[in-house]
């Protein structure tokens, strides 16, 4: 899977939001919201346009529309959406990891100085 371009930040989390559950557009919103105590809101718009990619690309797909609630539509992740969002996951970790090796060697660089 390393030919797959990172995710953005609003795709990664609303992929993070379905792993749990099928949700709708507002239930995605508010999951990510509470999860993270209010630090990433996505916007509808933001929302709506990062859905309709995820369907194209075939890692989410709807699984129930409510005609009498204006279309809700709820949606799922697909076993290729959670791939995605395994190395997309994986990925985070090995930065992050990285991250801690440099910054760990500028402290002992700065302490020998």
């Amino acid at each position: 899977m390393s030919s797959i371009n990172p995710l953005s930040e609003s795709t990664y989390l609303i992929l993070l939001a379905l792993s749990k559950e099928p949700l709708h557009g507002y239930g995605i919103i508010k999951e990510i919201e509470n999860t993270s105590e209010g630090k990433y809101i996505i916007a509808p718009g933001t929302l709506y346009g990062v859905l309709k990619n995820l369907e194209k690309q075939g890692l989410i797909k709807t699984i129930a529309v409510e005609k009498e609630h204006r279309k809700k539509k709820t949606y799922c992740i697909t076993e290729q959406g959670k791939d995605v969002l395994h190395w997309e996951y994986e990925r985070y970790i090995r930065m992050i990891n990285l991250s801690k090796k440099i910054i760990q060697r500028g402290i002992e660089n700065g302490e020998k100085e």
